[in-house]
């Protein structure tokens, strides 16, 4: 069993990390700028409290994700204080070399830093379940979506990975992994719309530039088997707790 530091796990997709990384055992240190049980007390955007965070343990688990540029800075200051022997496990996104967001530009970049690190690990997934939760759930007259394809993934299914990676840390980069269907993000909105009993219309869109055309393009997408077993469905009729578990292989 190792020891761990997981930046970013009270968020969305720490929390689940942390749990299962506990539940095999792992001595997990979380990285909060509070202070309270079970929390590192540290700051990335100041570095204060990270060279004692990082500070024996065996792994870092970076989930941590700042607006822009600030993702870079926090990623750069969590690496300088990281001894070259700590292998660190860096949460991606799929996509971020191909379709021109800002945010991504930010996130293909401090990819980059963590490639310079000597043991490390980069782990791509599509959108989070509970991000299209999100917007599709937005004070709008009607359910807008644009005419492309996605993959949506839970955050369970991702935390199951990430425990994986742990155990058994893959050089480099590891495989992408998304959820288990690919569909399009109006049939998405529909799906969301009946869970909620929502009355808007749901309005497919076709938006003219390259992020539309480099969606489009299944550049969201994973290739070849899925490894998410909790659909858009499950996760909107709670089912979720259900389905996290990985099948056998």
């Amino acid at each position: 069993m190792k020891t761990i530091l997981v930046t970013g796990g009270t968020g969305r997709l720490g929390r689940p990390t942390v749990e299962r990384l506990r539940a095999a055992g792992h001595t997990v240190r979380v990285l909060s700028r509070r202070t309270g049980s079970g929390l590192m007390t540290g700051d990335l955007s100041t570095g204060d409290g990270i060279a004692a965070a990082v500070d024996g343990v065996d792994l870092v688990v970076h989930l941590a994700t700042g607006l822009g540029r600030r993702d870079v800075q926090q990623t750069r200051t969590l690496l300088k204080a990281t001894p070259a022997s700590t292998h660190v496990i860096y949460m991606s996104i799929v996509g971020v070399d191909e379709i021109p967001l800002s945010y991504y530009r930010y996130k293909l970049e401090a990819e980059q830093l963590v490639e310079a690190h000597p043991g490390h690990t980069i782990l791509r997934a599509t959108q989070f379940h509970s991000l299209l939760d999100k917007i599709f759930s937005l004070k709008l007259p009607a359910l807008f979506a644009p005419a492309a394809t996605l993959q949506p993934i839970a955050v369970e299914d991702i935390a199951a990975r990430l425990t994986e990676l742990v155990a058994d840390p893959i050089p480099g980069r590891a495989a992408d992994i998304g959820g288990p269907e690919s569909v399009s993000i109006p049939d998405l909105a529909r799906t969301w719309k009946a869970a909620r009993n929502s009355r808007r219309p749901v309005v497919p869109l076709r938006i003219p530039g390259k992020i539309f055309r480099a969606y489009t393009a299944g550049s969201a997408l994973v290739p070849g088997p899925p490894y998410g077993t909790i659909t858009f469905a499950d996760y909107l009729d709670g089912g979720v707790s259900r389905r996290a578990g990985r099948p056998s292989r």
